[in-house]
Parts: C-alpha cells; structure tokens; sequence
C-alpha cells in the first residue's frame, strides 16, 4: 500500500480516492512502556473518518456501515489509534494504511460461484470403486463349506 506519491489523497484503488482533508488525524500520548519519552511527546495518532460524510460512493459507505467491526461506531464514524512506533511520521502513515486496507475490503466484490456437478466418469468411478470396496469386505466373511 503506498500513500507517500500524493500528500492530498488517499488512494484506495484506481479511480478511488479520498481527500486527506476528510480524514482527522490528532496527535495523542501513547500508552504502554517508553520510558519519560512516552509522558513527554505526543507520537501516537488518533484517526477519524466520518463514514456518512465522505466523499466515497453510497454502495461503499453502505457496505461499511454493514460491516461488524469494532472500529466503526454507531454513528458511522472510523476510529483507528495508530502508536506502534515512536515516530509521530510513522504511526500516522500506519493509521493512513489500516485506514486504506479497511476501505480497500469493502471494494472487492467476490466472485460469484457457480454451482458445479461431477462429470459422468467421476461418477462411474465413484461406484465402481465402492463395488469393488464391497467385494473386498464379502470376501472378509465366513468361508462356507
């Protein structure tokens, strides 16, 4: 996923994209270990984007909208809190990237699956291996005199 080329769009995927300016990034105090550094800067990212009120097509917003994941609130809105690395730069282009992947999701459409049957030989196949399993197993029997 590259989003250095263009500073004012996200691109999702060709001939998708969205304006950086939808997208709230803040910079908040992580949490976790880090030592005085983590009390001191402000290197984690807090990323929002309001699902209803993007510039995205209405059949991707209503997939999102439709989609069970914790980081989508009740009222449409993505959060994601980017605080992995230690360098500000870094964690926001992380939160940029989660936020294209989840974007990116909704995009694909499955293949739509066609309902298949065996040819005749598998089927011949099938049964003559079962008669022959069958007559392995008879011959297993008691020998009659």
């Amino acid at each position: 996923m590259n989003i250095h080329h263009d500073p004012k769009h996200l691109h999702i995927k060709p001939g998708l994209a969205i304006a950086i300016s939808e997208i709230d990034l803040s910079a908040v105090r992580a949490q976790g270990p880090g030592g005085q550094n983590v009390n001191k800067v402000s290197s984690a990212i807090h990323l929002r984007f309001d699902i209803l009120a993007s510039s995205l097509p209405e059949i991707y917003r209503a997939k999102l909208l439709a989609l069970n994941d914790q980081r989508i609130t009740k009222d449409g809105v993505i959060i994601l809190k980017a605080q992995q690395s230690r360098s500000q730069e870094q964690n926001r282009i992380d939160a940029l990237q989660r936020l294209q992947e989840l974007l990116l999701s909704v995009t694909v459409t499955p293949a739509q699956r066609r309902p298949t049957k065996p040819g005749r030989n598998a089927q011949r196949k099938r049964v003559d291996s079962k008669t022959r399993r069958g007559k392995d197993k008879a011959m297993r029997g008691k020998v009659l005199i």
